[in-house]
């Protein structure tokens, strides 16, 4: 919209007298400062910048996405804070000389000053309408990592979807030949003890336990693929973590020490109760602790510790295991995805299922040949209460 008013004096400024030049600057410096507190109240971030791609002006939030400070405008380059725009501007051809300066729309990924993607959209300046030049570009920043996390959210979900429904047809399919193999297995286990064959039945004998384990196996399998596809609301309680740690520490004790690994919990100081389901928690703990053994050798060491901050209960998995390599990292939580001869795959997407479900996050560090760090977040009692009471409140609606 035209500020005609301001355009007559501007037309006429070699007339104005020193007292009118002096209001005329006031005037400029107000409208300057309120063009700037209205930019400063858009969450997109906004930057105008030279031919050179000098930053001439960047809002709040454009300073906050790329990691610029106030005494930069002026100074540095946007391609030396986002080297990879310089690149698709290269790309596409983009100088001075250019008589048409291209509109450019991408999506990126930056790295700094935190992990996030940015949609941008750039417009070229014509300052002298009619001639070749160029003032340089407008950049408009939208940061769309909560709209691409989620976006993968929901393809992991509908990817989980249909293998629930595969699901239902593979339990009743294999359920019922096996619960039959069983009992069968178990008449002839019984009928071999009557006859009474001596070696040869000992090697029949051996035999059929051979084919009950196997039965066993594919049982858990089976089990393990219903938990994993068939997720159940958690029944949330209060819940003291190191406690539950303990528990499952109890019961994985002889399979520790027929392996001779030692097992350190370090505990800095007491931790806050969670609300969580005590049983999927537990699940959590043993998938991890039960990777780690079958990770490493004899002499091998896990260390757990502990932590928290005003918001979140911290627990961290360390051991001394064979590792992950770089490229089969981003693999741990698919499905099926394993390197153990008899896993079946699904141990630790149901950690992550069951993390998410809690309101929690995981994050996995690994070097081939050193160990794996896993750390849990466990958002605290005040936290998930808000988040349970703010997810309530958008399903009434």
């Amino acid at each position: 919209m035209k500020n005609t008013g301001l355009d007559k004096i501007l037309g006429r400024i070699e007339d104005l007298d020193s007292v009118n030049l002096g209001i005329l600057v006031q005037r400029l410096a107000r409208e300057r400062k309120m063009q700037e507190t209205v930019f400063n109240t858009i969450h997109d971030g906004i930057l105008v910048i030279d031919t050179d791609g000098v930053v001439q002006y960047a809002n709040d939030a454009a300073c906050g996405m790329i990691g610029l400070k106030k005494s930069d405008v002026g100074v540095v380059r946007l391609w030396k804070m986002v080297p990879d725009l310089a690149r698709s501007l290269n790309a596409e051809e983009v100088n001075s000389r250019q008589k048409a300066k291209p509109v450019l729309s991408r999506e990126l990924e930056l790295s700094y000053p935190e992990h996030r993607f940015v949609r941008l959209y750039m417009v070229p300046i014509d300052t002298h309408v009619g001639h070749d030049d160029s003032g340089g570009y407008v950049v408009v920043l939208s940061d769309v990592t909560e709209e691409k996390v989620s976006m993968e959210e929901m393809i992991e979900n509908e990817r989980t979807s249909s293998i629930v429904r595969l699901a239902a047809g593979v339990a009743h399919e294999l359920g019922n030949p096996l619960n039959s193999l069983t009992i069968h297995l178990q008449l002839i286990e019984r009928k071999l003890r009557k006859l009474g064959l001596g070696a040869e039945g000992e090697k029949l004998s051996e035999s059929l336990r051979v084919c009950q384990g196997e039965v066993d196996r594919l049982d858990a399998i089976i089990t393990h693929f219903l938990e994993a596809v068939r997720p159940r609301e958690p029944e949330l309680n209060e819940l003291d973590l190191l406690e539950l740690v303990e528990e499952v520490l109890r019961v994985q004790e002889v399979e520790l020490s027929d392996r001779k690994l030692d097992v350190n919990v370090e505990v800095s100081h007491s931790l806050p109760t969670i609300l969580g389901d005590r049983g999927q928690i537990k699940q959590v703990f043993f998938n991890i602790i039960k990777n780690a053994m079958e990770a490493m050798a004899p002499g091998g060491h896990i260390r757990i510790l502990t932590r928290s901050d005003d918001d979140y209960v911290y627990l961290q998995f360390i051991d001394t295991g064979s590792g992950i390599s770089d490229e089969d990292l981003s693999k741990v939580f698919q499905a099926y995805y394993t390197t153990k001869r008899e896993g079946h795959g699904l141990g630790m997407m149901i950690v992550q299922r069951i993390m998410r479900d809690h309101g929690g996050q995981i994050g996995i560090e690994s070097r081939k040949g050193i160990g794996t760090i896993i750390t849990l977040q466990f958002p605290q009692q005040h936290r998930r209460t808000r988040l349970l009471e703010s997810s309530s409140g958008m399903t009434k609606k």
